[in-house]
Parts: C-alpha cells; sequence; structure tokens
C-alpha cells in the first residue's frame, strides 16, 4: 500500500524508487526511501530534498497512515545498490554484482554479462576460476545488489 504512494511522488519528478524500507518503530516509524534518476545522472542532495517534499505532501494528505509520528530518509541508492528491474540489470551489464539464488546455490559473486532479450532472464559469468556462464531467470533471484570493490 505504500509504495505505489511513495513511487508516485517521485514518479512526478522523474525519479525512480529503487528500495522502500520500512523499520523504526510501531509509535515512530522509520521510511528508508532509495531513489534513482531516470536521466541517469547521480542522485544530488537537492534531489533528495525535493524527493522527501514530496513524499512528506503524500503521507501527511493521508494521517491514517502514519500521522505525523515518522521518520523518513531519502538517499541514493549507493554504489552498491539493488537490482531489482530488468533495466537494472541491462543498465548495469559488465559490472559485479552479488546475487542470491537457488539456482546459484546460494550468494555467488558475479559479472553481468547481458540480459537475454524477451526471455526475462540474464545472463551472467561467475567470478571464479572457471568463469563459468550461466543463464538465470529474474524470477529466480531472491536478491542481487552491485558489488564495488575498493583498490589498494
Amino acid at each position: 500500500m505504500l509504495e505505489p504512494i511513495v513511487s508516485a511522488a517521485l514518479d512526478s519528478l522523474g525519479f525512480d524508487l529503487v528500495e522502500l524500507r520500512v523499520g523504526g518503530t510501531r509509535q515512530r516509524p522509520l521510511l528508508d526511501v532509495r531513489i534513482d534518476r531516470r536521466d541517469l545522472e547521480k542522485v544530488t542532495v537537492d534531489d533528495c530534498a525535493g524527493a522527501s517534499r514530496a513524499i512528506e505532501a503524500r503521507l501527511d494528505a493521508d494521517p491514517s497512515l502514519f500521522g505525523d509520528r515518522y521518520v523518513l530518509e531519502v538517499s541514493s541508492p549507493g554504489m552498491e545498490r539493488p537490482l531489482r528491474t530488468e533495466g537494472d540489470w541491462r543498465r548495469f551489464a559488465g559490472r559485479k554484482a552479488s546475487v542470491k539464488s537457488a539456482a546459484l546455490g546460494g550468494r555467488a559473486e558475479v559479472e553481468i554479462v547481458a540480459v537475454e532479450d524477451d526471455a526475462g532472464a540474464v545472463r551472467l559469468r561467475l567470478r571464479d576460476a572457471k568463469g563459468a556462464e550461466h543463464v538465470l531467470g529474474l524470477a529466480d533471484v531472491d536478491e542481487a545488489r552491485l558489488v564495488f570493490h575498493w583498490k589498494p
């Protein structure tokens, strides 16, 4: 029920909802919202502030959701952002990701090779000595995030 409200507020500003997490306590819920720009530019502090105001306006318009006792945090998805949609997988082809899937035997670090056209699947190269490629249905992905390795 909350995701469509947040998505609508962001849509009006040209942002996409990357991740929405609700935590905190019953008396003081915490909404953690991660946004991305549709023009593929980096998310700025001003973007987060504008998105926060738009989301707050929608939440405050329906006091049955949280009343006025909630904490809203809006930020960029970060360097190790989640991969949720086919568009995310396409956008980050060539990058490394951590993927959790029973089809891979649990969690594995992979390189995103490509999204298979019209198949709802992604081609991945395992980051091991063999470098084997696998085609994994997006529906079989339990969780996926980009991986960033700091260079010494």
